[in-house]
């Protein structure tokens, strides 16, 4: 910036508008001679002594008009259209004064000259500001981002306006589908086709585009997102159409776009009827109410309004965070619902049995579970404590309670386990098996589904978190997929297909395709406009084959390379086109209550062997990868055992 700009720019704010001041009181004294001059073709004018008294009265207003409408309020380098409405207040001031006081005063000003004065004080007055405005701003434009705003629609626009503010991007165009709006100039910038973007990174060093279509469906937002991946371009977008109209976001506020927004479908419209039936009006306990699902389930179940919400959670913070954010929630939208927030494991059945009691609850969504496969391999007891016999506490309740209905969240891992997480799952399925077999005013139902995108401890933020640290972005295995779908769609149908149970579903959600973790990860990292390369070792970085390095690490314990939904091949169709029903193998409870108490002796005394035998007895076509079941607890102390005088096992647990 020029020194004299410095100089200005370190002025006191009366200094500034003295100075605006004087700057407009001579523009208007010009725009006055001139307009003489023009109409009267000469400048003998100069003579008439009688014209300056009408000139310093009329200029005396405007400057008052001027300054009465704000525009000394304004910053010269943020000024906006909007200052032309309080020019054109101060011009029309100064032609009407002009008239009124050359007459009084027989000036022989002619009636012509207020008009062309006022004008030319709109252009000069005017383009004075937005001259400055533009000298203020162009040192600043060299450090910003060049960008394309992909929508040349009401949303586009307004981006723009806001663009002018900001210091971080300099738009060069805009791009839109719409053929008739390419070739047009909007707020002074070109519209071209989707197919200019290569060019315009070439020639105009285009570096960030920017999606401004609110209403864009997802299948679209991929489309263009794919088309735009191998331009090493970062894409933003504003917030969705929902979030706007809910007042949760503003168009100005862009954001990263996302694995979600690339991987995500359009939802099915749900039934409004379905996920009320369970619901509306009754009380409702979900279990594991702070995690992912568990709190996304309880905003679905909130937006339906229940008499009472009964948030069970284990961790503090957890259920705090989402305890205040529903309260918040509840109270904008005017419910009623109470919601009642209960500390407590599930593994704790009297307090489980409190809260049914205390409460009368009508509908339990269980999505409490450790879900993480190697941690759970690695804390292989604690995992089938809380999973299995949790699992066994709340469903007997339910049974014994008379609670409606029962709907039990599981997983695509449950499926052929290769691991204790995914074996635990399946046990809890044969659990609500076999107690929806019983005599009971119960109605039991299992959901099973994949993956959710965004989930705590999921793939998608832990690559995000990567990228922004500079990598390297870490995958299992080159060919390792998973299911994925959003967690909004998952929990309310989730709630759909628990509504369409009768007893001992097996529901299992339309995951859509699998989805290669290796292609997800090139894809996070090219989103970010940076450049991802393969290499072979976490410590290796080489800066001249790209931005990001991909270490391929290999499957942790526990992990297959391919998951699954069904164990049969029989699914059938429900009044849901994303649910599906499958009919599972089951155990009577006769049968699969003894083989419990069997595994919970086991549990006690950390007696490994005997675990792994008996989830293999059981019917779960569980095969597991490794040779023998490990413990981190039972490991470090058998790792003891040679320095130590005498044995000391683990005490039994109670």
């Amino acid at each position: 910036m020029p020194d004299y700009f410095k100089d200005l720019s370190a002025l006191g704010r009366r200094q500034k508008i003295a100075f605006q001041l004087i700057a407009d009181g001579g523009l208007i004294t010009l725009c006055f001679l001139a307009a003489l001059t023009i109409r009267l073709e000469s400048i003998e004018f100069l003579s008439n002594l009688k014209i300056w008294a009408p000139l310093a009265i009329s200029a005396g207003m405007a400057l008052a008009a001027f300054w009465l409408t704000g525009l000394y309020r304004s910053l010269m380098r943020f000024v906006t259209g909007k200052i032309m409405v309080s020019i054109t207040k101060g011009a029309a001031t100064f032609a009407i004064v002009l008239l009124i006081s050359s007459s009084l005063l027989n000036a022989g000003i002619p009636r012509s000259v207020p008009i062309i004065s006022a004008v030319l004080m709109l252009l000069t007055v005017g383009g004075l500001r937005f001259f400055v405005r533009q000298l203020f701003r162009k040192p600043i434009e060299v450090a910003k981002k060049r960008v394309v705003i992909y929508g040349a629609g009401e949303a586009g626009l307004e981006l723009l306006n806001s663009l002018f503010h900001g210091r971080d991007y300099a738009p060069i165009a805009f791009v839109d589908d719409d053929p008739r709006l390419q070739g047009l100039t909007i707020g002074g910038f070109p519209v071209c086709s989707p197919d200019a973007i290569p060019q315009l990174v070439e020639e105009s060093a285009l570096q960030v585009v920017l999606l401004a279509i609110p209403s864009l469906t997802r299948a679209k937002r991929r489309e263009i997102i794919t088309s735009l991946e191998n331009l090493t371009l970062e894409v933003k977008t504003i917030p969705g159409l929902s979030d706007i109209i809910s007042g949760k976001a503003k168009i100005s506020e862009l954001r990263n776009v996302s694995a979600e927004d690339l991987l995500g479908r359009d939802p099915v419209i749900p039934d409004a009827e379905l996920l009320k039936r369970n619901i509306a009006g009754q009380v409702v306990l979900v279990t594991g109410a702070g995690g992912s699902i568990g709190s996304e389930l309880c905003r679905q179940i909130l937006a339906q309004e229940p008499h009472s919400l009964i948030l069970y959670e284990l961790s503090e913070f957890a259920l705090y965070s989402v305890e205040a954010e529903l309260a918040e929630t509840a109270k904008r939208l005017g419910h009623s619902a109470k919601i009642i927030p209960v500390l407590g494991s599930v593994q704790n059945a009297k307090r489980l049995e409190n809260a049914i009691k205390a409460f009368g609850v009508d509908t339990i969504y269980h999505a409490a579970a450790y879900k993480h496969v190697p941690l759970v391999e690695e804390n292989v007891v604690e995992g089938i404590r809380n999973n299995i016999f949790g699992t066994l506490s709340i469903a007997r309740l339910a049974y014994e309670n008379g609670v409606d209905r029962f709907i039990l969240i599981s997983t695509d891992k449950a499926v052929r386990p290769t691991n204790v997480m995914g074996a635990t799952k399946r046990v809890a399925e044969l659990i609500c098996q076999a107690f929806a077999q019983e005599e009971t005013e119960t109605t039991y139902s299992i959901v099973r589904f994949g993956n959710v995108l965004g989930s705590s401890g999921s793939v998608i933020p832990r690559f995000r978190s990567q990228i922004e640290t500079g990598g390297p972005v870490t995958v299992t295995h080159r060919e390792v997929n998973r299911y994925f779908m959003t967690i909004p769609e998952a929990s309310q149908l989730v709630i759909q297909a628990g509504a369409m149970g009768k007893g001992g579903d097996v529901f299992v959600l339309d995951m859509g395709e699998a989805i290669k973790i290796s292609d997800l990860a090139v894809a996070m990292v090219k989103l970010h406009g940076l450049t991802p390369y393969i290499i072979e070792n976490p410590d290796d970085v080489f800066p001249d084959k790209g931005d990001i390095p991909i270490c391929f690490t290999g499957l942790r314990k526990g992990e297959k390379l391919y998951e699954e939904l069904l164990i049969g091949n029989n699914p059938e169709p429900t009044l849901h086109p994303r649910v599906m029903t499958a009919t599972e193998v089951a155990l009577p409870s006769s049968q699969l209550l003894p083989i419990l108490e069997k595994l919970m002796a086991a549990c006690k005394v950390y007696d490994l062997p005997a675990i792994r035998e008996i989830l293999c007895t059981l019917p779960l076509d569980y095969a597991p990868l490794e040779d023998e079941l490990t413990d981190c607890l039972w490991k470090a102390a058998r790792s003891r055992e040679p320095i130590m005088q005498h044995k000391r096992p683990l005490p039994v647990e109670r």
